[in-house]
């Protein structure tokens, strides 16, 4: 992309001279007067901001959105110009519209996110493969290559080629590569089994059964993994029903409050 000195010479040239608008917008005070004149400002540098979006159309983007941020671009660098600074509007908005677009794309573009530091080496890794290809006939350049051609690190290449696959991702019910059967991306994904639960609480209630006496632990086998009425284990163990539901309310607490303690 042009820098941004290069773009203000090439396409604003024809831009009607808006210096004296922005010196009133700076001395007005807040009101009607002040609104109108910032909003006729806001409006002749619209194309430019339009034109600036037409920059990055084709990467994924609607139109509509892009002349959108762009226009917000251009509301910023408006309200924000000193023009007593001595600076073109053009050399001052230019930047600050790309910037717009570019922070647009960084922030809500991407299906995974990724830090910034991943962003810029994928933009640049892929503009370095892109050209590579167009010069290469069609060839993709290896690691060692991008990385002679960028200044990088292989390292950082890797994690640049790696960040090209984040931008966008795949549907669950695509197909696979290859599957002629309809066989999705989701088919290949388990699903939650509740026996995973179960296992986890068995082994937290372990270290509290371990601490139980042994008839307690006797017990809660018979009721539990026995599947025995209360009045079936008091006369195995020859002691009254109503010990064995104090007993089996008593070392279930016992159990749970060491199964809590041993999660925190």
């Amino acid at each position: 992309m042009a820098d941004a000195s290069s773009v203000t010479e090439r396409s604003y040239a024809e831009t009607p001279s808006t210096e004296s608008a922005f010196r009133r917008l700076r001395t007005l005070p807040p009101g009607t007067e002040r609104d109108q004149l910032r909003h006729e400002t806001i409006c002749t540098w619209l194309p430019m901001a339009h034109r600036l979006a037409t920059r990055f159309r084709n990467r994924g983007e609607s139109m509509d959105d892009l002349r959108q941020v762009a226009a917000m671009g251009l509301v910023k660098a408006v309200d924000r110009y000193d023009p007593f600074r001595g600076k073109a509007f053009a050399t001052y908005a230019v930047p600050t519209v790309v910037g717009e677009l570019k922070r647009h794309f960084r922030d809500h573009t991407w299906d995974v996110h990724v830090p910034r530091r991943i962003q810029d080496l994928r933009n640049r890794v892929r503009i370095a493969r892109r050209e590579f290809t167009q010069t290469c006939e069609g060839r993709l350049p290896t690691c060692a290559e991008i990385a002679a051609e960028t200044g990088l690190s292989e390292e950082d290449v890797l994690l640049g080629m790696e960040a090209l696959d984040s931008y966008s991702t795949l549907s669950l019910d695509a197909e696979l590569p290859g599957a002629d059967d309809g066989y999705s991306l989701g088919d290949t994904l388990g699903c939650w089994d509740r026996a995973m639960d179960v296992a986890v609480d068995r082994e937290a209630v372990k270290p509290g059964l371990r601490l139980l006496p042994e008839r307690e632990r006797t017990i809660l086998y018979l009721r539990y993994f026995r599947d025995m009425t209360q009045v079936s284990i008091a006369e195995t163990l020859g002691i009254s029903q109503m010990h064995v539901s104090r007993l089996l309310s008593q070392s279930c607490e016992q159990v749970r409050l060491q199964a809590l303690q041993g999660a925190g």
